[in-house]
């Protein structure tokens, strides 16, 4: 098969449409022939060096695709060869086909299309994952996203309006706050311009954020502190602004606030914390949302997999528009 190499870490260059081995399926996993993948922060960070896959797991990039089920290996139930489907994956999307746990296989709602399927798996089972199974997101919260224009907060955004949740969110321009408005958004940060404690709290009544989305981690932790309600839950899933900050722990006990933090790639296949507890809820009670029409992913661009370090680059010098980015295979 093809698929997107690299000989060493570096900018988008290093990326190369390349024929490599066929993948083989380990028992318990099925190989799919894969239809597009998406792009992630992660990936960008996995070919700088930044970021290695977990033992064992494939060195290819990309964390999901959509496809078609080519082989099924030995002791998997429920899944057959021909299905359409996507998936939630360690590494390996950035190819032809892939070899995954059968566990981290999802049908594909009814309404999605195939190709568009792929930017489903990694931003509905983070979300999914931290806003509810943890941080406990519930009708009438008020939800902080932060980067809402994003592939993760155009999502985020439309699981808050559809569980009843008011949601704020910052972006860095004008564009990318109208559409976080289109997608129900309602308090609308410019970060460039407004501090987002300030605006939020204004908004609100002084009541400020019950749970409050990050992918920045260190430079903003202070101030999410700041943002949250009484009993809110902020719930860091990037560290773009660095890994290391000071928390004053008196600001979090007045606001008996808790600080979540947590990782989707190293999380085990199977067991309690797994990908497959995950996948299972996601599947369970948000594809409902997305058959319904409620929550659906926003595409801001589709490119060939070929063009892989056209993406890259854009995504970092922020041509990139708003919306999740596709690579499409086949």
């Amino acid at each position: 098969m093809r698929a997107i190499t690299m000989d060493s870490f570096g900018g988008p260059d290093v990326l190369r449409w390349s024929e490599v081995a066929d993948p083989v399926p380990a028992a318990g996993e099925i190989v799919i022939d894969i239809t597009a993948t998406a792009l992630n922060r992660a990936d960008t960070l996995q070919r700088q060096g930044l970021y290695p896959p977990p033992p064992g797991s494939s060195e290819i990039l990309g964390l999901e695709c959509s496809g078609v089920v080519s082989v099924v290996g030995a002791d998997v139930d429920g899944w057959e060869v021909g299905q359409e489907v996507c998936a939630l994956l360690a590494g390996g999307g950035y190819a032809e086909r892939v070899a995954v746990p059968a566990e981290q296989v999802m049908y594909i709602p009814a309404g999605i299309d195939l190709t568009t399927a792929a930017a489903l798996p990694e931003a509905a089972c983070t979300l999914w994952s931290n806003l509810v199974m943890r941080a406990d997101l519930s009708a009438g919260d008020v939800l902080l996203v932060h980067g809402g224009a994003g592939g993760l907060g155009t999502m985020a955004i439309q699981i808050g309006v559809a569980l009843g949740c008011t949601v704020a969110v910052t972006a860095g321009s004008t564009a990318k706050l109208a559409l976080c408005e289109e997608l129900g958004a309602t308090i609308l940060v410019n970060y460039h311009e407004e501090d987002f404690v300030e605006r939020v709290r204004e908004a609100t009544g002084g009541h400020g954020a019950d749970v409050a989305l990050d992918v920045m981690g260190a430079v903003y932790l202070d101030r999410n502190v700041d943002v949250l309600a009484h009993d809110g839950r902020l719930a860091v899933i990037g560290i773009q602004g660095g890994t290391v900050a000071e928390l004053d722990l008196r600001k979090l006990m007045a606001r008996r606030g808790a600080v979540i933090a947590t990782n989707l790639r190293s999380r085990p296949v199977r067991g309690r914390g797994s990908k497959a507890e995950i996948v299972a809820a996601v599947q369970q009670d948000l594809w409902p949302l997305v058959e319904a029409g409620s929550v659906v992913p926003t595409i801001g661009t589709t490119r060939p997999i070929h063009e892989a370090a056209r993406v890259h680059a854009d995504s970092a010098d922020g041509t990139a528009p708003g919306g999740k980015v596709l690579l499409t295979v086949r």
